[in-house]
């Protein structure tokens, strides 16, 4: 695979569920053209990565916490293009929280078991965008305007992004 992306068969992604529910073995290959693929594939396999690891740009899978880490090392390569779409992508797996709102206020207690699994796949995807701050602050630092701009802003969200709610 080259010198990124090296711990990427050590995922089991063939037990993984997707967004959609699908099994989560077509995120590899995305990862791959995104690492290695031209600006224009590079921006289509993003596109399709995010619907499937980030659905409806508010919907994470269970797939969606274990693909973070690559998505960070991507946007953290000097040789990877679309920095830009990558951080966005970052951004809208940090800002879910559909399945904890629902939770929130559900009144009748013997649903709050069902949302329970979507629940811990939202708050171990924005852990995972969490963990990898630092390398999201050294995009941030670059020269370059269209890396740094959508870094400090999704610097800026990870600070005004509240916690979730108690359940």
């Amino acid at each position: 695979m080259g010198s990124l992306l090296r711990s990427l068969s050590g995922v089991r992604w063939g037990e993984l569920r997707d967004a959609k529910g699908a099994v989560a073995g077509g995120i590899p290959p995305l990862l791959s053209r995104i690492a290695y693929g031209d600006g224009d594939v590079a921006r289509i396999a993003i596109d399709d990565l995010g619907d499937v690891i980030c659905a409806l740009g508010f919907v994470v899978g269970e797939a969606t916490a274990p693909t973070v880490p690559f998505l960070l090392e991507l946007a953290g390569s000097p040789r990877v293009a679309c920095k830009t779409e990558l951080l966005g992508l970052l951004g809208s797996i940090y800002q879910t929280g559909q399945w904890h709102s629902a939770a929130s206020t559900t009144r009748d207690r013997k649903h709050d078991a069902s949302y329970r699994q979507q629940t811990d796949w939202e708050t171990a995807s924005r852990t995972a965008v969490y963990a990898g701050r630092s390398v999201i602050e050294g995009v941030a630092s670059s020269v370059r305007p269209e890396e740094a701009t959508p870094a400090r802003k999704l610097l800026q969200m990870m600070d005004d992004t509240p916690p979730f709610p108690e359940l």
